[in-house]
């Protein structure tokens, strides 16, 4: 059965996944992965066991490894986890062995605004229901086991307040005195739910309490989903969730997982959902699926097991990064490649009209809202003022001694004209290359341009660089962040978070990298500044320490860890028919 690749529908694309779906067990052994280490969740998904990594014939890192990201999008995306599954379709088209690796969506922003993070059109991620929603159950998996930690904090803090310390060595414990007011984790929930950012637990009676406030993070941004992401080996696993530090003692010292002991029970709860999760794209191509960390409040990409993997499978990996490059590739970079030892071939950054008009001082694109006239007819004028942030981001990226291939994604609104004005002005800023892809309507026909692009990129000499060595102090490194990827002037600290910068150094966390935590819409710590703004300082308004994960991320601004739902919700389109067949998910 074949379809028309044009201005798709979603009954052309459920013709499409009916037609091309291949069971996994054959994309697994497409690969060359044993059968013995494929875990199948039904015909379309599986997850693959992690004892692959110490089989004695396990194949060298051999694949070209290539990040995509983006200029500073709008409220409504640009397109990266479909350019990414684009991207790996046109390399298939040439006949390349390419495989995806995706982060999994969350389910609040699914619900609440993105209706579906698998790609679109022809460039997708199938079965598309099962990747948006609950796939092999990981995020809850990471729920429990956050908020079994969570219950024992608040079970040992009952507890120590009713018993005495011989109590405690009858039942071979010691009392930690943790202090109720110095608990730093919440509960968390895989829905975006704004009544539950500030909440009180402990009402009723004495058996409750104590009283106090806490809150509800959402559960992609838990500390223990970036850990899941990070981790290299259950054995790693199992170290990082015992040095979060979930708590203080009543004289400030930090008090971690291991010694509430809980860190053992929270492994156990995560031994399945390290396994990556396998699927496919529309045209047959691997993809792993695996971790979703939060890319403003977390580093913002897939895991470091399904690169370790995906790299001996396959030729090509391309694997996206949350948000922009100040964003998620930032921290691929200082943070994952840390860890993983992998190094990049080329990075990806995806630009849009529509975005670039909107730093250009275009009207504001608001979620649920008609796009103004300016984004649906040729506006040179605000294009071209809107370009000074494609090139800064081309310029962070060439901090890191990678090259950059720019991916404009085509929009049916767009012109002739503002492609070629984009593509002269990303070579000219630096750009190994421009190419327009139309993944969306074509599939990997579409991005044959950009893939050929991306393997001349792939294959340039390149000296790869992280952007501050681990030994600096910590100030040292949020101020060239602060400088040499969001443009500021400098960096103003509120009052106490040097004392606390100082309070880390000196409690060993100072050699750790850093998590920026700020908005995704500007390269600043402020949305409404478009472009390429200069003549800003960043505040660092808070320090949190993510000692399991193993970062230190300062607070820039305003930053949400709860997100809430918009006034008309995607929910409202997603539905059920007697069959069982899902709508409203694209």
């Amino acid at each position: 059965m074949s379809v028309v690749k044009k201005n798709p529908v979603p009954s052309d694309i459920k013709i499409a996944q009916a037609a091309e779906l291949e069971p996994i067990a054959v994309i697994a052994s497409r690969l060359g992965i044993k059968s013995e280490r494929v875990v199948e969740y039904g015909p379309y998904k599986a997850k693959i066991d992690l004892k692959l990594l110490r089989d004695p014939g396990l194949p060298p890192v051999r694949a070209k490894y290539i990040n995509v990201t983006a200029i500073s999008p709008t409220p409504l995306g640009e397109g990266k986890t479909t350019t990414t599954v684009g991207l790996v379709q046109g390399l298939g088209a040439l006949g390349k062995q390419a495989m995806a690796a995706l982060r999994q969506p969350s389910m609040g922003p699914t619900f609440g605004i993105k209706g579906g993070a698998a790609g679109g059109g022809y460039s997708q991620v199938v079965p598309m229901e099962e990747f948006n929603l609950h796939l092999t159950g990981d995020i809850h998996a990471v729920s429990a086991a956050h908020n079994l930690c969570a219950a024992a904090i608040d079970a040992r803090i009952y507890h120590e307040a009713r018993w005495s310390a011989s109590y405690f060595e009858k039942l071979g414990l010691r009392r930690l005195e943790a202090d109720p007011y110095g608990v730093s984790i919440g509960r968390v929930l895989d829905m975006n739910d704004r009544s539950l950012r500030s909440i009180l637990i402990g009402l009723g009676d004495k058996a409750d309490g104590p009283l106090r406030q806490s809150r509800f993070d959402i559960a992609v941004a838990s500390e223990v989903m970036a850990i899941l992401a990070l981790a290299t080996d259950l054995k790693d696993l199992r170290a990082r969730l015992g040095r979060m530090v979930v708590a203080a003692d009543k004289q400030g010292k930090p008090l971690t997982a291991e010694d509430f002991g809980v860190a053992g029970a929270m492994t156990v709860l995560l031994k399945d959902a390290i396994n990556p999760n396998l699927l496919q794209t529309l045209e047959g191509q691997a993809a792993f699926v695996h971790t979703g960390p939060f890319a403003n409040i977390a580093h913002g990409n897939s895991s470091v097991v399904s690169d370790l993997l995906a790299t001996r499978y396959s030729d090509y990996v391309v694997t996206e990064s949350g948000f922009g490059s100040d964003m998620g590739m930032e921290k691929f970079f200082d943070i994952k490649c840390r860890v993983s030892g992998l190094k990049p071939d080329a990075v990806v950054l995806v630009a849009t009209v529509r975005a670039l008009k909107s730093h250009g001082g275009g009207p504001a694109v608001t979620p649920g809202k008609p796009l103004a006239a300016a984004y649906k007819e040729e506006n040179l004028e605000f294009l071209k003022a809107g370009l000074s942030n494609l090139k800064a981001h081309i310029n962070i990226v060439r901090h890191f001694g990678i090259p950059a291939v720019v991916a404009i994604n085509a929009f049916p609104t767009d012109t002739e004209a503002e492609w070629e004005l984009i593509r002269k002005e990303a070579i000219a800023a630096g750009a190994a290359d421009a190419a327009v892809t139309k993944h969306w309507a074509l599939g990997g026909e579409g991005a044959q341009d950009l893939a050929r692009a991306v393997e001349k990129a792939a294959a340039l000499p390149k000296e790869f660089r992280y952007l501050y060595p681990l030994e600096a102090p910590l100030t040292e490194k949020i101020e060239t962040i602060a400088r040499e990827v969001y443009g500021a002037d400098g960096v103003d600290y509120e009052e106490g978070v040097k004392d606390k910068l100082a309070k880390l150094e000196d409690q060993g966390f100072g050699k750790l990298p850093l998590c920026m935590a700020k908005t995704q819409y500007s390269l600043s710590h402020d949305p409404k500044l478009k472009g390429a703004p200069r003549g800003w300082r960043l505040p660092i308004r808070e320090v949190r320490l993510a000692a399991g994960a193993g970062f230190v991320y300062p607070l820039c601004g305003a930053i949400t860890t709860m997100p809430g739902l918009p006034s008309r919700p995607a929910f409202m389109d997603v539905d059920i028919d007697d069959e069982g067949n899902i709508r409203g998910l694209f």
